[in-house]
């Protein structure tokens, strides 16, 4: 489901891909960048240029963040 239009626990509404790539960051310490830097709005993109063990903590961290969106 899209995270875009939905509050963050903060009471933040996430309006576009960029407040996604902004929230990802601050709540769930994962670097992305917004689709719209590349054109590709509204989507995102992480680098998976590191350790599978790297990738699943990373993972864990957009998972736990992306559950607290209302």
């Amino acid at each position: 489901a899209s995270l875009i239009g939905r509050k963050t626990p903060k009471g933040v509404v996430l309006e576009d891909d960029a407040a996604v790539a902004d929230y990802l960051l601050n709540e769930g310490r994962v670097a992305s960048v917004p689709g719209v830097a590349y054109g590709l709005s509204p989507y995102f993109r992480i680098s998976t240029a590191t350790s599978a063990e790297v990738l699943s903590e990373a993972i864990s961290r957009i998972n736990t963040a992306v559950a607290q969106v209302e």
